[in-house]
C-alpha cells in the first residue's frame, strides 16, 4: 500500500556501457523492466544513429515473418501461444536467424508460384472439358454441325440486292466467359454483328476457382455461329472485349470425343500434382508453425534492444556507450545486478558502471500495481498521471468508487447478477487471456472485471440498506409499524399513509438494518426515501471534500511548503466546515433530536441553511426564546413553533460566527500568500545586492594594495569586475502556480549559496496574484457546486428505484395475477423472457454505465480536485514483458 500511496523514489542514473557488452546488458536490463532510458541524440536523424543497419535487418526479418503468418492464415493454421519467454539471441545468432527466414520465404514463394500456375493450368483445362461436353451435347442434339444450318434457319441477305441467298456452310467458335456479363455479351453480339451470328450459352454447374485468390468464380459456355471471315474477326474482338477465353473445338464428333479423354486424363494428372504441391506446403508452414511465436518475439527483443543502443552516446576514445535513464531506488541493485549478469555472458573483462546524478529535473512517476489495483490506477491516470510523489487517489478509489456507485445502484438482485458476472470472468481470466479476443465492446468489460465485482458486491449491502431485491422489499425482522397488521389487512387497505405519530411501535423500535420492508406498499414512500437518500448524499459528498482537502495538507507537508498550509489547507478547510460541515452537523442533530411524536417542530435545513447567509431567523413566542425547551413538551400553538423557527439555543450567535469566519477565510487564501512570496523576494533581492556590493569592494581593494599580483592577473580582476557574477534563483522558487505550490522551502537554501551562483530573474507579483485569484474563486465556488453535484447519488438512486419498480409493476406483476388455465405458465414465461432482457439490457447495462459515468465524475472533479494536480509524466520503462503476446503489426 506504501508505494500505491506515493509513486516510488526515482533516481537518474548514468551507464558506462563496453562496446562488447552493451548489447548483453541492455538485454538484461529489458528482462528486468525497471529502467526508462533517455534519448541523449535528439537531435540525430533516425538513419543516423550507430545500429541503423541492424535496425532495417529486424525490419527485413519481421517482414518475412509477416509474409509466413499470412500465409498460416490463408490456409487457417492457428498461431499457437507460448508460456516460453526466450532470451534475446545474441548478435551473431541474426545471420542464422536471418538464413533461416530466407530459406522460408523462398520456398514458400517458390511452391505458392508453381501452385499458382498449375492452378491456372488445371483452370484452363477444366473449362476446355466443360466446352467440349456442353459442345457435344449441343451438336448430338441437333444431329452435327451440317444439319445445325437447317434447324437455325438463318439466310443471309445480299446487302446490295436484298435477295436471300442460299445457305451456306457456318463457321463456329466456342469459349467461356463470366455468367454476369452473359446477357450483355449477348446484346453486344446481336447488335455488333446484326442479327447475322447465332448465339447459344449454358451455365456450368463446377464451381471455379481463381487461380491467385482463391475466390469462387461462375462462368458460362457459350458457342456462336458465323459465316464469313469479316464476322468472324468481329466475333472474336467483342469476345476479346469482354475477356472471353476462346478454346479449340474440333468439328468432328469423334475428334472432340478424343479430344475430351485427352483433356480429363491431363485434369488428373494435374489434381495429383496439385495435391503433392499442396502437401509439400503445408509441411512447410507447419514445420514453421511451431517456432513463429519464438521468432516473433526474438526478432522485437533484438529490435528494441539495437534501438535503444541508439538512444546512447558513443564515446570513441574508451570504446564505450554512455547511457542515461532513470531508475526506481529501490530498484538499483537488481539494476546493477542485470548489468554485471550482461557483462559475464557478453564474456568482457571490464565491468559496466552505474553511476547515481544528481539533477533537477522532474522524474517520472511510477506506481507498483497487481492486476487488481490496476484497473483502479488506471481510472486515476485517465484524468492524469500524477506528479512525482504526490498522494495518490487510487487507494481510495478502490473503496470510494464502488461504494458511490452502489450508493446510486442499490439493489440486491441486480447487485448479486453484477457481482456473478464479475466474479465468472475473475474465475476464467486465463482462459479468456489466452483467446485474445477482437471485440473492443468484450474487453473493456473484462479488463474491469474486478471493479464490476467489486461494484456488485458494495450494490448488494446498498440494497440491504434500501431493503429493495428487484423492486420488492424483504421482511426478516418484522416490521414496527403497524403491529401485529397480516397481509389480509394489508391487501385491503390499498392507500396505506404511514403517519410516526400513530403507526409506529416505540417499543419494538426501529427495523434492524435498512428501510422498514412496509414503505414498499405506502403513499408517501417516495417523500420519506427522497429526504433519506437526500441528507445522505449531502452527507457522503462533504465527507468525501473533507477528506480531499486533509489529502492536501498531506502533500504540503511531504514537499515542506509551510506557507500553503497557513495560507491555502486552513482556510479551505475552515471555509468548507463552517458552511458545510455545519450542514451535516444539523442534519445529524435533526436526525437525533426529533422523534416520531415532534413532526411538527421539525426544521427545514435547506430554509435554515439559506436564512444563515441572509441574517433572517424567526424565534418562538415570548417566554420560549432562546430556550431549551424540550421538544416533546412543546405546544406548538404556544411555543408558535414552524419548520423556520429557531431550534436550538443561541443559533444565531453560532450561524453568524460561522459565516464570519468563512468569509474571512477567502482574503486569508486570496492576499496573504501573493504578498508573503513578494516579501521574500525582496529580501532576497537585497541580501544578493549586498553580497555582490560586498564582493565588488574587496575585489578592488585586493587590486589596488597587492603589489605582488603580476599585470595580466589584474587585467583579469578587473574584467571581473566590470562584468558582475549574475545571480541565479529558479524562477519555481519564487514563482507561484495557479495552484498555489510555490517553493518558499527553497529560499533558506538560496541564502546559504554565494553571489557567483545565482543568477535573480524577474518576480511577476501579477501572475502570482491572478493565479491565486483563480484558485481562490474556483475553490468557494466548487464547494457549493460540488455539495449540488453529489445529489446526483440521490437522483440516480431515485431513479433506479423507480425504473426497477416499474418493470415489475407494468410487466412481470401483471402477469401473475392473469387467472388463466394451463395457457397461464406459458404466458409468465413469456413475460419473464422479456422481464429478464430489460432488466440485463436498461437496469444493468443502460442504468449501470449510467452510475459509472457518474461516478468517475464525483472522483474526478468534485474529489480529485482537492489535492491533486495529475501533471505528472508515466515511467515508460524499457522491458519486455508485453513481447511475448506482441503481434508482428504492433
Amino acid at each position: 500500500m506504501g508505494a500505491l500511496f506515493r509513486s516510488e523514489e526515482m533516481n537518474l542514473c548514468q551507464i558506462f556501457l563496453q562496446s562488447e557488452a552493451s548489447y548483453a546488458c541492455v538485454s538484461e536490463l529489458g528482462e528486468l523492466g525497471l529502467v526508462q532510458f533517455k534519448d541523449l541524440n535528439p537531435d540525430v536523424n533516425a538513419f543516423q544513429r550507430k545500429f541503423v543497419n541492424e535496425i532495417m535487418r529486424c525490419d527485413e526479418m519481421e517482414r518475412k515473418l509477416r509474409y509466413i503468418e499470412k500465409e498460416m492464415k490463408k490456409d487457417e493454421m492457428k498461431i499457437p501461444d507460448t508460456i516460453e519467454n526466450p532470451k534475446a539471441p545474441a548478435p551473431k545468432e541474426m545471420i542464422d536467424l536471418e538464413a533461416t527466414f530466407e530459406k522460408i520465404e523462398s520456398e514458400l514463394r517458390e511452391v505458392n508460384t508453381n501452385a499458382e500456375a498449375l492452378r491456372r493450368n488445371f483452370l484452363e483445362l477444366s473449362e476446355l472439358r466443360e466446352v467440349l461436353k456442353k459442345t457435344q451435347v449441343f451438336f448430338a442434339e441437333h444431329g452435327g454441325h451440317h444439319s445445325m444450318i437447317d434447324d437455325v434457319q438463318m439466310a443471309l441477305v445480299h446487302e446490295d440486292t436484298g435477295i436471300t441467298s442460299t445457305t451456306v456452310q457456318l463457321g463456329f467458335v466456342a469459349g467461356v466467359v463470366p455468367r454476369e456479363k452473359i446477357p450483355v455479351f449477348e446484346r453486344m453480339m446481336w447488335f455488333a454483328c446484326r442479327g447475322n451470328v447465332f448465339l447459344r450459352y449454358e451455365d456450368i454447374d463446377q464451381v471455379m476457382k481463381d487461380p491467385v485468390t482463391g475466390d469462387e468464380i461462375f462462368k458460362s459456355v457459350f458457342i456462336v455461329f458465323y459465316q464469313g471471315e469479316q464476322l468472324k474477326a468481329r466475333v472474336r474482338k467483342i469476345c476479346e472485349g469482354f475477356k472471353a477465353v476462346l478454346y479449340p473445338c474440333p468439328e468432328n464428333s469423334q475428334e472432340r470425343f478424343e479430344m475430351s479423354n485427352g483433356v480429363s486424363t491431363r485434369l488428373e494428372d494435374l489434381r495429383t500434382v496439385l495435391y503433392q504441391t499442396e502437401e509439400h506446403r503445408r509441411r512447410v508452414l507447419a514445420s514453421a508453425q511451431k517456432e513463429i511465436r519464438l521468432w516473433v518475439i526474438k526478432v522485437k527483443k533484438i529490435k528494441a534492444i539495437y534501438h535503444t543502443l541508439n538512444l546512447c552516446n558513443f564515446d570513441l576514445s574508451h570504446n564505450s556507450l554512455i547511457a542515461e535513464c532513470w531508475c526506481p531506488v529501490m530498484a538499483l541493485e537488481d539494476v546493477q545486478m542485470a548489468l554485471r549478469h550482461g557483462t559475464e555472458l557478453s564474456g568482457s573483462t571490464v565491468p559496466s558502471i552505474l553511476h547515481r546524478m544528481n539533477t533537477k529535473e522532474t522524474p517520472p512517476t511510477y506506481f507498483r500495481t497487481n492486476k487488481f489495483t490496476a484497473v483502479f490506477q488506471s481510472i486515476i491516470h485517465a484524468y492524469g498521471v500524477a506528479e512525482y510523489q504526490e498522494v495518490n487517489p487510487a487507494p481510495y478509489t478502490v473503496i470510494s468508487f464502488p461504494f458511490l456507485f452502489a450508493v446510486m445502484f442499490g439493489d440486491v438482485g441486480h447487485g448479486f447478477i453484477m457481482f456473478l458476472f464479475g466474479l465468472w470472468m475473475i474465475a476464467y481470466e486465463k482462459k479468456f487471456l489466452a483467446q485474445k479476443s477482437d471485440n473492443e465492446v468484450w474487453n473493456i468489460f473484462f479488463g474491469g472485471r474486478y471493479i464490476i465485482a467489486m461494484m456488485g458486491l458494495f450494490s448488494v449491502y446498498t440494497g440491504l440498506i434500501y431493503n429493495e431485491v428487484f423492486a420488492k422489499s424483504v421482511n426478516i425482522f418484522g416490521s414496527s409499524w403497524i403491529p401485529n397488521y397480516d397481509e389480509a389487512a394489508l391487501e385491503a387497505n390499498t392507500d396505506l399513509t404511514l403517519d410516526p405519530l400513530t403507526m409506529f411501535d416505540n417499543v419494538t423500535g426501529p427495523y434492524p438494518l435498512g428501510l422498514d420492508p412496509i414503505w414498499l406498499s405506502s403513499l408517501n414512500k417516495i417523500t420519506f426515501t427522497n429526504s433519506f437518500k437526500m441528507k445522505m448524499s449531502v452527507t457522503i459528498g462533504i465527507s468525501q471534500m473533507i477528506l480531499g482537502v486533509l489529502l492536501g495538507l498531506v502533500n504540503h507537508v511531504y514537499f515542506r511548503k509551510p506557507l500553503n498550509i497557513f495560507c491555502q489547507f486552513i482556510p479551505e478547510l475552515l471555509f468548507l466546515l463552517c458552511l458545510f460541515g455545519y450542514l451535516v452537523a444539523l442534519i445529524f442533530y435533526k436526525w437525533v433530536s426529533y422523534t416520531n411524536h415532534c413532526t411538527q417542530c421539525a426544521p427545514s435545513l435547506l430554509i435554515h441553511f439559506i436564512n444563515m447567509f441572509l441574517v433572517k431567523y424567526q424565534h418562538a413566542n415570548d417566554g420560549y426564546q432562546n430556550a431549551s425547551y424540550s421538544c416533546e413538551t412543546a405546544d406548538p400553538d404556544i411555543t408558535g413553533c414552524t419548520s423556520q423557527t429557531t431550534f436550538y439555543p443561541n443559533q444565531m450567535i453560532i450561524q453568524l460566527c460561522l459565516v464570519v469566519v468563512a468569509l474571512l477565510c477567502v482574503p486569508t487564501m486570496l492576499f496573504i500568500k501573493p504578498f508573503v512570496l513578494r516579501h521574500r523576494h525582496n529580501s532576497m533581492l537585497k541580501k544578493v545586492e549586498g553580497r555582490r556590493a560586498g564582493l565588488t569592494a574587496v575585489s578592488q581593494s585586493a587590486l589596488i594594495h597587492n603589489e605582488e599580483l603580476d599585470e595580466q592577473s589584474r587585467r583579469h580582476l578587473l574584467e571581473d569586475n566590470v562584468n558582475e557574477t549574475p545571480i541565479t534563483v529558479r524562477s519555481s522558487e519564487v514563482k507561484l502556480s495557479i495552484n498555489g505550490d510555490g517553493g518558499e522551502h527553497n529560499h533558506a537554501e538560496m541564502e546559504d549559496q554565494s553571489a557567483d551562483d545565482v543568477k535573480l530573474e524577474e518576480f511577476d507579483f501579477s501572475e502570482i496574484f491572478i493565479g491565486q485569484a483563480i484558485h481562490t474563486i474556483e475553490y468557494c465556488l466548487g464547494c457549493i457546486s460540488h455539495t449540488a453535484s453529489y445529489l446526483r447519488l440521490w437522483a440516480l438512486s431515485l431513479a433506479h428505484s423507480q425504473l426497477s419498480e416499474v418493470l415489475w409493476g407494468m410487466l412481470f406483476r401483471f402477469s401473475l395475477k392473469m387467472n388463466i388455465p394451463y395457457g397461464g405458465s406459458v404466458i409468465i414465461f413469456v413475460v419473464f423472457s422479456v422481464f429478464a432482457v430489460l432488466t440485463v439490457g436498461v437496469l444493468l447495462l443502460m442504468e449501470g454505465l449510467s452510475a459509472f459515468l457518474h461516478t468517475l465524475r464525483l472522483h474526478w472533479v468534485e474529489f480529485q480536485s482537492k489535492f491533486y494536480h495529475g501533471s505528472g509524466y508515466n515511467f515508460d520503462a524499457f522491458s519486455f514483458k508485453n513481447l511475448q503476446n506482441a503481434d508482428l503489426d504492433e
